[in-house]
């Protein structure tokens, strides 16, 4: 089996990018979280939206645009899709600069079970015996930390499902990754441009108003959005979907490398075998997924 080099190269950095998101986000720590998000909102945009037009895409984005106007039902789609990722921007963001970036990486490995589990229930999906197994032992690691913690892991679940959420929209639509960013962040844009009038109005602004550095990781969390969709998009187009769900896994490792390692958040016996079983049923998901694709092929 042939696979893309460049293809994977692309798909593997823009995982060790999102992994080292907590870096990023811990920098603008003294910036309120809201704040941070309809930054990344307004700059991803117009950092896609120019990458588009270098591209000489322009005009394929103007015809995305009236298409998707001529099929209704899409476009509210995409837009409830816009908004369910911005809300898992703004809880992750949330999430690092609250100290919960274990509860992040708990969340990002959930989410291809979570995703499986949305398949089964809205797109009537079927799942092999080998999955099922690694459902019900993905569980069997969640119960073990609600009953340690006492309290659900709101943060991990909320990150899951509102990416698995956007992801199950996503796949009615068929859209060119970069191109369908910018239609996405064009959703958001005029919310995130009425906060910071709001904010500009009370006095309360960070952009612009503590020092320069604050200003430039504010513009600069566009990039840091835009890079790795973008080099995820090239990727995905040229590897098969299977190897991009084992590459996937790099991002909530290197975030649970940096909760414990850099940032001191507990990792006990507990957590250990919490996530013990989640990485189990991963590899059971893993390997199976691959038996299946070498069956059909």
């Amino acid at each position: 089996m042939q696979y893309d080099k460049q293809g994977m190269i692309a798909a593997f950095i823009a995982y060790v990018l999102w992994g080292l998101f907590p870096l990023y986000w811990k920098a603008l720590t003294h910036v309120d979280s809201t704040e941070i998000l309809a930054s990344r909102v307004i700059w991803s945009f117009m950092l896609t939206l120019l990458f588009v037009f270098v591209l000489r895409k322009g005009h394929q984005l103007v015809r995305d645009v009236k298409e998707l106007w001529q099929h209704q039902k899409t476009f509210w789609t995409l837009a409830v899709a816009a908004y369910l990722v911005t809300f898992n921007w703004f809880l992750y963001i949330w999430a690092v600069n609250n100290n919960h970036i274990l509860e992040t990486s708990l969340g990002y490995y959930l989410n291809p079970i979570i995703s499986i589990l949305l398949g089964i229930i809205f797109l009537k999906e079927r799942l092999a015996k080998a999955q099922i197994l690694g459902v019900v032992i993905a569980l069997i690691g969640v119960v073990i930390m609600i009953a340690n913690y006492g309290t659900i892991p709101y943060v991990a679940f909320g990150l899951a499902l509102s990416f698995g959420f956007y992801g199950l929209l996503k796949k009615r639509i068929q859209l060119d990754a970069t191109r369908g960013l910018v239609i996405e962040t064009a959703f958001v844009v005029p919310v995130a441009l009425l906060y910071y009038a709001y904010l500009a109005s009370e006095g309360k602004m960070s952009f612009g108003m503590v020092d320069l550095k604050t200003t430039v990781l504010l513009i600069g969390g566009g990039a840091v959005t835009a890079i790795p969709l973008i080099l995820f998009a090239v990727g995905a187009q040229k590897i098969p979907l299977y190897l991009v769900g084992f590459i996937q896994y790099v991002a909530p490792t290197m975030t649970l490398l940096l909760g414990v390692f850099v940032y001191g958040e507990t990792f006990g016996p507990v957590e250990m075998i919490s996530f013990g079983f989640i990485w189990i049923a991963l590899i059971i998901f893993s390997v199976s997924t691959i038996v299946e694709v070498r069956k059909h092929h």
